[in-house]
């Protein structure tokens, strides 16, 4: 981290909570001088990320949360981390969706980014178990009234997670019954040993039942997912065509993902 008086608040605590995860934990004065902040400001940061659940605040600075398997963040708590790189991924991921298609986006944070980069795509058919997904659109149509082209979103009914997914046997019973040309699909974790995998045990048949009915596809999912496991897998990364993340991703991880994606698109950064 380099020192700089201008960066935003969302910045400095994206930065803040790298280094945590990096280190293992850090101290107060260490990030003032790295950041080039006051205290009072570097506690702030802290306060907020340590309401988020992301770490949590000791006696002169902070160390990471470590989260059982089990642990299901909420939407509002997921929604503030990591936002530059949400939008970097959903921009680079709305240049696969051609107009006229039908696809399907499964609940997160980094989906919801995705479903505001296609509200201008023409005469899609948008199928999704995402409460949050489907609002975008449908605030999309309200605001600019009847229009040609408008998506046509079919959202799966069943029982809401505190993702504010749409999961358990009437989603699945749906969404078997439907077939798209690319899923793009937001995860808890990713890995080589577990591949995709989520601490829901309903989202996590929902979402095999999504990766079944979809030709194509496309993870969405930051830095920060890989290397996380959740309680129960649901694919493997051999079943998954294209990851879009962003530049944050090691070299190591690049490299692993390598021997088994077929695609791997880097946010900013030209593919190989």
């Amino acid at each position: 981290m380099s020192e700089n008086q201008n960066l935003l608040a969302e910045q400095r605590r994206a930065l803040i909570l790298d280094e945590v995860r990096r280190r293992g934990g850090v101290r107060v004065n260490e990030l003032t001088r790295k950041l080039g902040v006051s205290d009072m400001t570097v506690r702030r940061d802290l306060d907020a990320l340590a309401r988020q659940g992301v770490l949590e605040k000791v006696h002169g600075g902070a160390v990471p949360v470590v989260e059982a398997s089990t642990h299901e963040p909420g939407f509002e708590a997921k929604s503030g981390l990591e936002l530059t790189a949400k939008e970097d991924i959903a921009r680079s991921a709305a240049e696969l969706v051609a107009p006229g298609s039908a696809i399907a986006l499964s609940g997160g944070t980094t989906t919801y980014a995705l479903a505001h980069q296609l509200v201008d795509v023409p005469d899609l058919t948008v199928v999704t178990n995402s409460v949050r997904v489907a609002d975008v659109f449908h605030a999309a149509q309200r605001s600019s009234g009847p229009r040609q082209g408008a998506a046509t979103v079919v959202l799966t009914g069943g029982v809401r997670t505190p993702s504010d997914s749409l999961v358990g046997p009437v989603a699945d019973q749906a969404i078997a019954a439907l077939h798209f040309d690319v899923l793009f699909l937001g995860v808890h974790g990713i890995s080589v040993e577990a591949g995709l995998s989520t601490p829901n045990l309903a989202e996590a048949e929902t979402n095999r039942r999504l990766v079944q009915s979809a030709r194509r596809v496309v993870v969405v999912a930051d830095h920060t997912k890989w290397g996380v496991v959740g309680l129960s897998s649901f694919a493997a990364l051999e079943q998954v065509d294209t990851l879009v993340t962003d530049a944050g991703l090691p070299g190591e991880a690049r490299e692993e993902i390598a021997d088994h994606l077929r695609r791997l698109m880097v946010a900013g950064e030209p593919e190989d």
